[in-house]
């Protein structure tokens, strides 16, 4: 019987011996592990100069977070960074949300930031993506001609143009088949007498002040818009719709950063009025600065980096 019973408390001995060395093993691998890592994140813009800003806001700004960030750069248009972001090569894109519904997503406009937002948000929601909070700035294609010709022909509206008659009209080559540019003047304006003239790496206003066109698709924002030498004609049929900035982001990512990935870019895009955006625009395409040094200029001043 003593046998037995020592038989017994030493395999009770053992399985809690081992069962307590199970626990410990656990709990060091645990510890060795620490916390989780944080993605890397791969930020794509498009081919300009307002984008290559954003890119580095968000880029420097998740940096300083600790987040690993890669810029995967120029993308070239929305059709193309589109498909940078559907496949995975990037994980992060800042995009005008009207960009998406009209252009990407091919849906009617709707009819305020807000149904445009919610209606892009829900697009990308069906693949595998989402959007972060939207900036408070906007930024529209506008329809530019030289103050010279607005009063030359009295120009205040798009469907102005038709007092013109056969005119050009320079813009980036997507231009061509977008409802939101070319194909919206001609099919919902009626300007079929237009010769489009694309643009590579020459600015719309360039062309403008050397009258290889008559009209260009400029940009809200630009701050070339503020010298008076330029004058927008007012988009009476919102062919350009609502065009903030929403941050298209992975939804695998988005989980795997936390609510400090999202805190982070909403932090930045918080800060992101049209003064500020003319400011950084006017910084890089007229003072020549690059888009990294202004766009750490900026996150510095509003404690973000």
């Amino acid at each position: 019987m003593i046998r037995k019973h020592t038989r017994r408390a030493a395999k009770a001995a053992f399985a809690i011996s081992f069962a307590v060395a199970i626990v410990l093993g656990g709990m060091t691998a645990a510890a060795s592990a620490g916390p989780q890592a944080k993605p890397t994140i791969i930020v794509g813009n498009k081919n300009f100069t307002e984008e290559f800003i954003l890119g580095q806001l968000y880029g420097q700004a998740l940096a300083a977070k600790g987040f690993p960030v890669k810029y995967a750069g120029s993308l070239g248009s929305s059709e193309l960074a589109d498909t940078a972001i559907k496949t995975g090569k990037i994980n992060l894109l800042p995009e005008y949300t009207g960009v998406i519904v009209l252009d990407i997503a091919k849906e009617a406009s709707p009819k305020s930031a807000a149904a445009t937002f919610a209606a892009a948000k829900k697009f990308e929601e069906t693949r595998g993506l989402t959007l972060l909070n939207p900036t408070p700035f906007y930024d529209t294609d506008t329809f530019t001609v030289l103050t010279s010709t607005a009063k030359k022909y009295g120009l205040k509206t798009i469907g102005d143009m038709k007092k013109v008659g056969t005119f050009s009209y320079a813009g980036f080559p997507e231009c061509q088949t977008r409802i939101t540019c070319l194909l919206g003047l001609k099919k919902i304006y009626g300007l079929t007498k237009v010769k489009f003239v694309p643009l590579s790496s020459i600015s719309v206003y360039t062309l403008l002040d050397e009258g290889k066109a008559t009209g260009g698709d400029g940009f809200s924002t630009d701050p070339q818009q503020l010298s008076g030498k330029y004058t927008v004609l007012t988009d009476t049929k919102h062919i350009f719709g609502f065009q903030n900035i929403a941050p298209i982001i992975s939804q695998k990512t988005l989980a795997a950063g936390g609510a400090q990935l999202k805190s982070t870019v909403d932090a930045v895009s918080a800060k992101l009025t049209l003064a500020a955006m003319r400011a950084m625009n006017k910084a890089v395409a007229i003072d020549k600065k690059t888009p990294a040094a202004v766009a750490s200029t900026f996150l510095k001043a509003n404690g973000l980096k």
